[in-house]
């Protein structure tokens, strides 16, 4: 089995849209949505919910009132400002949100009348496309542990693939460099980057290579957009020349990109235009590079 995992150095560059296309044309595979901060992959592979697993992302303080002598310990020992109120006579409250399960307040309350309880952060799910099985997930507002998350949506992305006999596992990463993307890549085959040529993308480019680099995971760079500034795109192939990264494709600005995410559409079902034909010889190149 092999995966492939699509990122980028910034949210913006048409990630999600190249991947769903890429989804579209590979063969034998199952598609893994890992930016569970904001996935978006579903909008335009539409999946069918065929399983629903809540995600325990951690726990948080609950207070038993009844305990409470209100001595004001913990009021005085949280460094996260989730616990409101003051020194008796009235029990303290604890914010569920600004909570972060750090338990010095269970600890440190003399009658236990705090505890750690598990807390839902979100939900994974398995579903089915017509191009395939798809996993996916949701974290719930203001909750963290977005890497965790990510971890258990690839194993069981591997877990569907397994099952079925597919050979590929196509992850849609998340942006950036922090703990989602470092989950999103580690073990993989082959990291595409999507980057487009302005400049803060070029900058996250740079940061992103850094990182893969790190973890020694063979990368390559697609540029999308690239004929919008062609100064800034002759930059990003020099840096890549320098680096020994290869480039595996360039793709113009076009209209029909929008036009198809308005119809809930991958460029490849909306369109029979030339930058079709591009993406079917990028993604070609991308699974040879993965086999290889």
């Amino acid at each position: 089995m092999k995966q492939i995992t699509v990122i980028s150095g910034k949210g913006g560059t048409g990630k999600t849209v190249i991947t769903a296309s890429f989804a579209v044309l590979a063969k034998d595979k199952v598609m893994a949505d890992c930016d569970v901060d904001a996935a978006d992959l579903h909008l335009l592979l539409h999946p069918c919910v065929k399983e629903s697993q809540p995600f325990i992302g951690g726990k948080k303080a609950t207070l038993n009132e009844e305990k409470c002598t209100c001595c004001g310990k913990c009021l005085e020992a949280c460094r996260f400002e989730a616990i409101k109120g003051n020194r008796g006579p009235k029990p303290v409250t604890i914010d569920p949100l600004a909570c972060e399960g750090c338990q010095v307040c269970a600890l440190i309350c003399p009658v236990e009348a705090i505890q750690m309880k598990e807390n839902i952060s979100g939900e994974w799910y398995v579903s089915q496309t017509k191009y395939g099985p798809m996993v996916h997930a949701k974290l719930r507002i203001a909750q963290e542990n977005s890497g965790k998350l990510v971890t258990v949506v690839r194993k069981n992305a591997r877990e569907v693939a397994q099952k079925n006999n597919l050979e590929l596992v196509l992850v849609d990463g998340p942006p950036g460099i922090g703990c989602p993307v470092i989950a999103s890549i580690t073990g993989t085959n082959l990291v595409v980057i999507v980057t487009e040529p302005t400049v803060s993308a070029i900058s996250d480019l740079k940061r992103v290579l850094s990182l893969t680099q790190h973890f020694r995971i063979r990368s390559v760079v697609l540029i999308n957009k690239y004929d919008i500034n062609l100064e800034n795109t002759q930059k990003i192939q020099k840096f890549c020349r320098q680096e020994n990264i290869e480039i595996v494709g360039k793709l113009p600005f076009d209209n029909i990109f929008t036009q198809a995410m308005v119809e809930g559409k991958t460029m490849v079902e909306y369109s029979n235009s030339n930058l079709v034909e591009e993406l079917k010889d990028i993604w070609n190149k991308i699974h040879r590079l993965a086999k290889g």
